[in-house]
């Protein structure tokens, strides 16, 4: 039986960038840098979670982000305010991000920094809940984005996306009173699909959540890769859901010892 030709040219598309994915790894364990791969579909508060996250754990940890988008540098200058190096990928009509491109932007964040100077790489995907995760990009954690407002099937409707996750954060639980949204739902529908994953729900606006988050990136930071998810108790649920109204150069260029952001055009 032949296969057609839009399916073999896709898994040849796969295999490339699973090759390019395993170089991005070495690169990055070789630097001692953990990498996390945000993605989500678009508006379920990317950005806004890795503000409140880097603001955090800035005088802990020194990160950078890799930030994907279809057209703009929005999202890119937003964070670069932080004080942080980021490299803009636009990827004009790609959905989502791979490892070539990833690889791309590794060769650009070092005109701006050593990354052994680093100890975490955000890489802000595309939003998008269907192509980035069949693209590895060499990450060392997924994490998923599911805002209350998708509603309480995306899980079952999107299943490849939540079975890769090593953490899914529900976000926008401070909209809870006003959308048709089920936590208990989007819990169960996650853990049906992938019941290794943690699960943290979270308003990157209030807070909400946030300290159970960050206490579990805590500990992938310390082991260096996913560790078994704690499930939170029944009242930090409810604590969470109250309403407080960038192929790589054979020779790299020069990079100076420390990290330091560049302005952003």
């Amino acid at each position: 039986m032949h296969m057609p030709i839009s399916d073999t040219v896709n898994l040849s598309l796969l295999a490339a960038n699973e090759r390019q994915a395993r170089h991005n790894r070495q690169r990055f364990d070789a630097w001692g840098l953990f990498c996390i791969n945000v993605m989500s579909s678009p508006g379920a508060g990317k950005t806004i979670l890795l503000e409140q996250t880097i603001r955090a754990l800035q005088d802990k940890q020194a990160m950078a982000v890799l930030e994907g988008d279809m057209t703009t540098r929005l999202d890119a200058q937003r964070l670069a305010g932080l004080g942080v190096p980021v490299v803009p990928i636009t990827t004009g009509r790609s959905c989502h991000l791979d490892a070539a491109m990833v690889s791309t932007g590794l060769q650009l964040l070092q005109q701006q920094c050593d990354p052994a100077s680093l100890d975490l790489l955000w890489v802000e995907n595309v939003g998008n809940l269907v192509c980035p995760a069949e693209f590895a990009v060499g990450e060392h954690c997924k994490l998923v984005l599911l805002s209350v407002t998708e509603g309480d099937d995306k899980p079952l409707k999107y299943p490849v996306m939540f079975r890769e996750a090593d953490c899914v954060l529900i976000t926008k639980v401070d909209l809870l009173p006003h959308v048709p949204a089920d936590l208990g739902f989007i819990g169960n529908h996650v853990r049906q699909i992938n019941p290794h994953c943690a699960v943290f729900p979270v308003s990157a606006l209030t807070g909400a959540g946030l300290g159970d988050w960050l206490a579990w990136l805590a500990q992938q930071l310390l082991a260096k890769g996913p560790s078994p998810p704690e499930s939170p108790t029944a009242h930090q649920w409810s604590e969470a859901t109250s309403t407080d109204n960038h192929l790589t150069a054979p020779h790299s260029p020069p990079v100076p010892p420390a990290c330091a952001t560049d302005d952003l055009p």
